[in-house]
């Protein structure tokens, strides 16, 4: 078995603090949306998937892979999101099995109502305190990983 290659400093460095800021963006952003809105990012995340599609719907299969969630986490979530009024499930006729998950009206206003304050904490937490560059080199740095993890 060959050794491995451990992190040097500066890449252990690098790591722990992507680990640091991406869990405490994720809470700070989770809570502020949750105290200005009612919608926890989950939610969010929900809504934006569907309102980011011409008719509102998506088939459970495809909502779950563009979430990166689990089958069985996407099924519990959708269950509390429709108890609340924010999305609707609706059967395929062609196909027993398959359902689409739609947007209700309700879901529609909530995400409209959320989106300027969550935007806000956005730019407040992160943009607002990097320059263009920065922000391009983010860019880089997103796109060269999330092609790596495809």
């Amino acid at each position: 078995m060959p050794e491995p290659r451990w992190l040097d400093d500066q890449e252990q460095r690098a790591w722990r603090g992507y680990l640091a800021m991406s869990t405490q963006l994720t809470a700070r952003m989770n809570r502020d949306l949750q105290q200005e809105s009612g919608l926890s990012l989950s939610d969010y995340d929900v809504l934006v998937q569907l309102t980011d599609r011409p008719d509102g719907r998506a088939r459970v299969l495809e909502l779950a892979d563009a979430l990166q969630w689990e089958k069985s986490r996407l099924s519990h979530h959708i269950t509390r999101m429709r108890k609340r009024g924010l999305v609707d499930r609706e059967e395929v006729e062609d196909d027993a099995r398959g359902a689409f998950i739609v947007l209700t009206k309700e879901g529609r206003q909530a995400i409209e109502e959320a989106a300027p304050a969550h935007v806000a904490t956005i730019r407040d937490l992160i943009f607002d305190h990097l320059t263009k560059e920065q922000v391009e080199v983010l860019h880089s740095i997103t796109d060269t990983v999330l092609a790596r993890l495809r």
